[in-house]
């Protein structure tokens, strides 16, 4: 089993930057594909980024591209995401989720996730 927990989230302006980061136990998360969802009120959740077991692939939603980073350091077991030039549409509950060896946008292939961190950005 792996337990996710989420931080780092909070209220920033808009055109602002926050990192939000996501701490692994239980086990190793070295070989496991890692994701950031988002889901904003009234929504359903949406893939946001996902890196690979090395971190050498990443995949992120158009939407966030080019504004958005996803990394993670494998021994300290964690995944960040950096976020730049935020919108007011990028508010929302951030999660973190786990799966096995590679990459997938579909929150269903995910087999274990964090309780999410909020992210509010103001115009």
């Amino acid at each position: 089993q792996v337990q996710l927990v989420e931080s780092g989230g909070g209220l920033v302006q808009a055109g602002g930057s926050l990192r939000i980061s996501c701490v692994a136990s239980g086990r190793s998360i070295s070989r496991s594909a890692m994701a950031w969802f988002r889901q904003a009120p009234g929504t359903e959740r949406e893939f946001v980024a996902a890196i690979s077991w090395s971190g050498v692939d990443t995949h992120y939603a158009d939407s966030v591209k080019g504004r958005f980073t996803i990394s993670r350091d494998n021994a300290k077991n964690t995944v960040y995401l950096q976020m730049s030039s935020l919108k007011p549409e990028d508010t929302a509950v951030y999660y973190c989720a786990a799966r096995g060896w590679t990459i997938r946008r579909s929150e269903d292939e995910y087999d274990y996730w964090g309780q999410g961190t909020q992210v509010t950005v103001s115009s």
